[in-house]
């Protein structure tokens, strides 16, 4: 938008005028009621409506390379009875579609963060892009609590490598689940949460206010899916219906857990705990996670959303939204 103020500028600036505009021009809501959703004063959105009028952005149509997104964002909301979503624009290569996601998804978050309040965190390269968006202070009383277990390597993007982001980021305690995501077997792994750090930091994590998740596919670009554990068995799983893993267990299109043996071997939170956390987040996007992403949504299992445009329009469009 030409003579955009500096609170204006940038990608992040872009995307709220686009919303501003979006929500103003074509789904007719009032200024006062703008500001309340976006969390933005009335005096901004009446700026940014004003300059929308004076340079051409909005003429019968909105003419702002965002608007298509935000017009996604709010079919999102609608179908899956989202509180929110963010729609990023998609672009070609994968690592750069995490890292935008990953920063909207730090965007998104960062709100949600205040002094007392527990948040749950993933893996992966998502959201660790999430974890260097965020604004760094000390909250007191707040905690951080990996939902599962990690590799056994490290990668700058395991478990306990972005739990450990998100702490220093906020001044915060830890709690780790010191485990494979795997165990050799079900048994090893419920005689291993009986252990009292173990038990603990599950305990932490059931407690989370506030959830950031990924979602992973059963293709070579999942981290997991290339782990040895994972690949000698993603043939039984993709005739198990899977379609791809949240927190490292693996679901059918419909959000259910498969009946495979390695789903019981998950050190984890069980997906259907995220239903009992007040904010929760999936951040995930590539076309090819729009089997995994869409599956999370049926199921209800988050109620916040941060994808690509090219997700949004397959799960919308496609018939992956169905209910």
């Amino acid at each position: 938008m030409k003579g955009a103020s500096p609170e204006e500028a940038g990608p992040e600036g872009e995307h709220v005028r686009a919303r501003v505009a979006w929500y103003y021009f074509i789904a007719g809501l009032k200024q006062q009621e703008i500001a309340d959703r976006l969390g933005i004063t009335r005096l901004r959105v009446n700026r940014i409506v004003g300059q929308a009028r004076a340079d051409g952005s909005v003429r019968i149509e909105l003419r702002m390379p965002l608007a298509h997104c935000v017009a996604l964002e709010a079919r999102l909301r609608d179908r899956f009875g989202l509180a929110e979503a963010v729609v990023v624009p998609a672009v070609d290569d994968p690592a750069a579609q995490q890292r935008v996601i990953g920063e909207a998804a730090g965007a998104l978050l960062d709100p949600l963060l205040a002094e007392g309040r527990g948040l749950g965190v993933g893996w992966g390269s998502t959201l660790s892009a999430a974890a260097r968006r965020i604004s760094p202070r000390r909250l007191p009383g707040a905690w951080v609590a990996a939902l599962m277990g990690g590799l056994t390597r490290g990668s700058g993007t395991n478990t306990f490598e972005v739990a450990t982001e998100f702490a220093r980021a906020l001044g915060a305690e830890c709690y780790y689940l010191p485990a494979p995501i795997y165990c050799p077997s079900s048994e090893n792994r419920l005689a291993l949460l009986t252990h009292y750090g173990l038990a603990e930091a599950m305990r932490r994590a059931r407690q989370a206010d506030v959830a950031l998740v990924a979602a992973g596919d059963l293709s070579d670009l999942s981290l997991l899916a290339r782990t040895q554990t994972v690949s000698e068995n993603l043939a039984a799983l993709a005739a198990a219906g899977a379609v791809g893993d949240l927190l490292g267990v693996y679901l059918d299109r419909d959000g259910r857990p498969v009946d495979h043996p390695l789903n019981a071997r998950a050190v984890a939170l069980p997906p259907e705990d995220l239903r009992e956390v007040p904010y929760s987040i999936l951040a995930a996007g590539g076309r090819h996670k729009a089997s995994i992403v869409a599956a999370v949504l049926r199921a209800r299992y988050v109620n916040r959303l941060v994808t690509d445009e090219a997700v949004a329009e397959a799960i919308l469009d496609d018939g992956e939204g169905r209910r």
